[in-house]
């Protein structure tokens, strides 16, 4: 029998057979320039958009390593959502599921004690959010984590948002427990190349570490948004958004489509979430605030079609396959112009065809203009909504509901288990500090970077 395309490229020949059984055949761009180089043992940084098959870019070269010589935890994957993680998770364990593979998925809002557990057992792969791994290495005690002493891959998945001040101190506490860069491969993979991600290519190497190998595919930032999206826009006074948002998921070219509204604040999706329930929509929603079971449970629905409409913060907007999204719409418009990349990438994928509403306020002018500006279009009003329309069909409705709503949430606390969290963590100093001394958050430069690629 003559080898397939990814034989060709070096992986092993039971990978192979599952990618044909899982009907994957042929490499894609960032596959075919990835997977030998990492297989002659370099580190790597791998640039391309969302959908072009980043995972098994690096899952593919780590198993057909793992499955020559298996021993403990051979591969640590850091991404920053537990639904992300949720989701590699479950490609390694398909790719892997003739070879007995053993995953351990270490996220927050699941029993610690029952994945500290399932460290002890030495899985061949961990696929974690850095926060919970953090957390375990500074409580669940040495032998939870001394696995992960030996592995010899690191990956960071959206790396550029890893690489970001927010995760700081937890890939700090997380980079203290692996080996040395020089004793492990270290491998990047994003949809946004930042310069703090192209930084890592020029660092000093240890020993005689080949160059860092960087691919990054040529419309990662020339076409920042497929074709065949459509970006619109209404401009409307800050306090009737909701009400816009109810006219928009109305319309009748969007009332059968399956839509992610983008929020920037956990209570404002809660909110949203309730009130449109309450306006007899079938509704999902995903944020931090959320258990873990009813996150996994919301994806799932909206993924079944149970949900036609997944409110949701920027915990959906990268990586998460959902690829039946038809609208999405930016309730809040976010900061960084990447982000709203990231968001829209949700929809008009693989060449279908996608609408994205921006719902813009008084004070989003300058954010309009950045995102405008970084994706090199201008958006077009979307003209089937206006003043009248809202007032007449939404105003009160959408008032209404929203103040039972907010009613209801106050009546249950709701954003309570943030405040403790928060307090706890800022109670939680890194190892060998004074919890009485205030850490200053890692700078752009900080420790964390030299430490990805570099010893």
């Amino acid at each position: 029998m003559s080898s397939t395309a990814f034989q060709d490229l070096g992986v092993a020949k039971w990978l192979s057979d599952s990618l044909e059984a899982m009907q994957i055949r042929k490499p894609t761009s960032i596959q075919s320039a990835c997977i030998p180089e990492i297989l002659k043992g370099r580190d790597c940084i791998g640039g391309a958009k969302t959908g072009s098959g980043k995972t098994i870019a690096f899952a593919s070269p780590m198993l057909t390593q793992w499955s020559e010589d298996p021993f403990g935890i051979f591969g640590l994957v850091l991404t920053p959502t537990r639904e992300l993680a949720l989701q590699i998770a479950e490609q390694f364990v398909a790719l892997g599921s003739q070879m007995n593979i053993k995953v351990c998925v270490v996220v927050g809002g699941e029993d610690i004690v029952k994945q500290a557990l399932e460290l002890q057992k030495r899985p061949h792969f961990v696929i974690a959010t850095p926060g919970r791994l953090a957390d375990h290495i500074l409580n669940s005690g040495e032998e939870t984590v001394a696995g992960l002493k030996r592995v010899r891959y690191l990956v960071l998945d959206e790396a550029d948002r890893l690489l970001s001040n927010s995760f700081g101190s937890d890939l700090e506490r997380c980079f203290s427990i692996l080996p040395a860069s020089d004793k492990r491969q270290t491998l990047l993979f994003t949809a946004t190349v930042t310069d703090a991600v192209k930084a890592l290519r020029e660092k000093p190497r240890s020993g005689d570490k080949s160059p860092v190998f960087m691919h990054q595919v040529e419309s990662v930032d020339k076409v920042a948004i497929p074709k065949t999206l459509s970006t619109l826009y209404v401009f409307v006074p800050s306090y009737v958004k909701e009400a816009y948002l109810n006219s928009i998921l109305q319309l009748a070219k969007y009332k059968e489509s399956t839509a992610v509204v983008f929020v920037n604040r956990t209570m404002t999706a809660e909110v949203l979430r309730r009130a449109l329930r309450k306006l007899d929509f079938k509704v999902a929603s995903l944020h931090s605030e959320m258990p873990q079971t009813e996150r996994t449970n919301s994806l799932h629905r909206f993924k079944a079609g149970a949900a036609r409409i997944l409110i949701a913060t920027d915990v959906a907007s990268r990586g998460l396959d959902i690829p039946t999204v038809e609208l999405v719409v930016n309730f809040d418009i976010p900061a960084d112009p990447d982000d709203f990349i990231h968001r829209v990438g949700r929809t008009a994928r693989a060449g279908r065809k996608g609408d994205a509403v921006s719902i813009i306020g008084e004070k989003d002018i300058d954010r309009i203009q950045s995102i405008e500006e970084r994706i090199n279009k201008k958006m077009e009003l979307l003209e089937d909504v206006n003043d009248d329309k809202v007032i007449k069909d939404s105003l009160q409705l959408m008032t209404t509901a929203k103040r039972e709503a907010m009613m209801e949430m106050d009546k249950e606390g709701f954003g309570e288990r943030r405040k403790t969290n928060k307090r706890k963590r800022a109670e939680d100093p890194l190892p060998g500090t004074d919890p009485k001394v205030k850490h200053k958050k890692p700078s752009s430069k900080s420790k964390k970077e030299k430490q990805v690629i570099s010893k």
